[in-house]
C-alpha cells in the first residue's frame, strides 16, 4: 500500500487493504473530508464517474497523498483503440485499478489491459495497475444466468487481473477463473435499504462467498457519523 500509515484504530492493515471506499460525490472538499475521516477503515478509494466528471484527475493525486490506492471506476466501453489510449493516460496517473466493461469483448479488454500497463511503465511508476472487468451491474437483477460465466471467460482471456461482480455471482467466478481478483460492490449492513442495488450483500456474506475486495459507499458515506457507521458495519467481520 502506498503513502502514509493510517491513523490509529479502525481495521488492521491487511483488512483495510481489502476495503474500498466509494466516493460517489461531486465535490472534492466533501470527498477528501470523507477520505480522511474513513482512512482507518479503508485502504482503497474508489473514484467513479460522478467525482471524476466534477473534479478530473486532480482527485487521484490528492487521494494518493492520503495513502490510498485509487480504484478508478470509469467503466470504459468503446472501440479498442479508444479504450487502449484512454487506459494509457489513466495508467500514468498512478491508479491501482481501472474498470472496463466486459461486454466490450476480448479485443477491447485486451487493449485496456495493455494501455493501462504501458501508461504506468512510461510514467516510471512502480505499481502494476490492474484492469477490472465489469460483469453485470449490481443494479441488474434480470441478467440471464449465462452472462456472468461468459464475461468472466472473456476477462480472463483478455488478461484482466480481476472482475467486479455481485456477491451472488462469486461461486461461478471461482469455478471459471479462480485466479482473478474478485471485487464486490453493493455492500450493506444486515437489513439496511438496498437502494438501486438489489443484489447487495453484507461484508461477511461477501467474504464468505469468496470476495477479495469489498466496495462500500452509501452505507457509510451518507451516515450522520461515517466513521461510526464504518465501525458498526465492520464489527466482527472476519475476511476469508
Amino acid at each position: 500500500m502506498t503513502g502514509t500509515d493510517a491513523p490509529s484504530g479502525g481495521l488492521d492493515d491487511a483488512t483495510r487493504g481489502r476495503m474500498a471506499l466509494a466516493l460517489d460525490v461531486d465535490d472534492l472538499v466533501v470527498a477528501m473530508r470523507l477520505a480522511r475521516g474513513l482512512r482507518p477503515y479503508f485502504g482503497v478509494a474508489k473514484v467513479g464517474l460522478e467525482l471524476y466528471s466534477a473534479v478530473g484527475p486532480d482527485v487521484i493525486g490528492a487521494l494518493l497523498n492520503l495513502g490510498y490506492e485509487v480504484f478508478l471506476d470509469l467503466k470504459l466501453h468503446d472501440i479498442p483503440t479508444t479504450v487502449g489510449k484512454s487506459s494509457q493516460v489513466l495508467g500514468a496517473l498512478g491508479v491501482s485499478f481501472l474498470t472496463l466493461h466486459a461486454h466490450g469483448g476480448v479485443s477491447m479488454l485486451r487493449a485496456g489491459v495493455e494501455g493501462l500497463g504501458d501508461g504506468a511503465r512510461n510514467a516510471g511508476l512502480e505499481n502494476d495497475p490492474m484492469a477490472l472487468a465489469i460483469t453485470v451491474l449490481t443494479s441488474d437483477a434480470d441478467a440471464p444466468p449465462h452472462i456472468v460465466p461468459k464475461r468472466v471467460r472473456i476477462a480472463a482471456e483478455a488478461g484482466c487481473g480481476g472482475i467486479v461482480c455481485a456477491s451472488g455471482d462469486l461461486k461461478d467466478i471461482r469455478e471459471f477463473a479462480p485466479r482473478l481478483t474478485r471485487v464486490v460492490p453493493g455492500i450493506r449492513a444486515e437489513g439496511a435499504p438496498k437502494h438501486d442495488q438489489p443484489r447487495a450483500a453484507t461484508p461477511q456474506e461477501a467474504f464468505d462467498a469468496g470476495a477479495d475486495i469489498l466496495v462500500v459507499g452509501r452505507a457509510v458515506t451518507t451516515a450522520d457519523d461515517p466513521p461510526a457507521a464504518a465501525a458498526e458495519l465492520f464489527a466482527g467481520v472476519e475476511p476469508k
